[in-house]
């Protein structure tokens, strides 16, 4: 597509590997220079190589985002190398904390809504007040299908995601007077866990399309939204998953069945 994000400053959290990897490397050969977030230093190391080895500018940004000390420290760090943050994607979340309802507990459930949900608030709040400023901007976030439909054994999970569609909306509402659009992305099986096999070929028979997506699938939908070609859409979702959203039947493989449940003996 060119060269879309020329001189534009653009922030990625999560970006240590999976969807946020790809979706910084997609602005990255695009022009932009980017700031790469995540909370473990030897990911965020690699993904910055990887933007350096193609010749475009990145930085590592190492920081809790759940934290707002850090938050802080990130954005300011940012502006003060780079001058101004254009676009944030806020992509950063926990995806493996599945657990039955029954067995949830609340050091476990503000944990999930720490990292998911307040994370979002804390960097797009900083990062608005930036782009009000300059009367632009864009601010991305990933959801998932559990924002409107239900996973079992992610009560914790779905409820950040209902979250963030729900914020992505009212941000956009709210932020539209001051030339900054919200938009989102809702992931649909995505093979960020490097299945293979037996397990593959079973939870791929669910995909209309036939096969799991990956990382790099997401990035057009992340790129399209935060560039001009987008530039009258926001409180936005596109939705990247193969079609399994659309379809009017149970899905034949489940991540977490039903012999995971917890084994409650019924009164007598």
């Amino acid at each position: 597509m060119g060269r879309r994000f020329e001189n534009q400053v653009v922030l990625v959290t999560g970006a240590g590997g999976g969807i946020g990897r790809a979706v910084a490397l997609g602005f990255a050969r695009e022009g932009a220079k980017v700031a790469v977030n995540d909370v473990h230093a030897d990911t965020v190391r690699e993904t910055v190589a990887l933007i350096e080895g193609t010749g475009e500018k990145a930085r590592g940004c190492v920081a809790d985002v759940s934290s707002n000390a850090e938050v802080e420290a990130m954005f300011a760090e940012v502006e003060r190398h780079w001058g101004t943050i254009t676009v944030l994607h806020n992509n950063a979340g926990l995806i493996n904390e599945a657990r039955h309802f029954l067995a949830g507990d609340e050091a476990w459930w503000d944990r999930v809504q720490r990292v998911n949900l307040k994370s979002v608030y804390l960097c797009s709040h900083r990062a608005a007040g930036v782009m009000a400023r300059e009367r632009r901007g864009v601010i991305l976030t990933t959801s998932s299908g559990g924002a409107t439909r239900a996973h079992r054994g992610n009560v914790a999970y779905d409820a950040t995601k209902g979250g963030i569609e729900a914020m992505t909306r009212a941000m956009a509402l709210d932020l539209a007077p001051y030339g900054i659009r919200v938009n989102g992305i809702v992931p649909g099986f995505i093979n960020t866990y490097g299945l293979q096999g037996e397990t593959l070929r079973e939870r791929e028979q669910t995909v209309p399309l036939g096969r799991y997506g990956s990382a790099e699938d997401m990035v057009g939908a992340a790129l399209f939204l935060a560039s001009e070609e987008a530039a009258y859409i926001t409180g936005q979702f596109i939705t990247v998953d193969g079609g399994v959203l659309v379809q009017q039947r149970s899905a034949n493989v489940d991540t977490f069945p039903l012999s995971a449940f917890p084994k409650v003996p019924k009164k007598v």
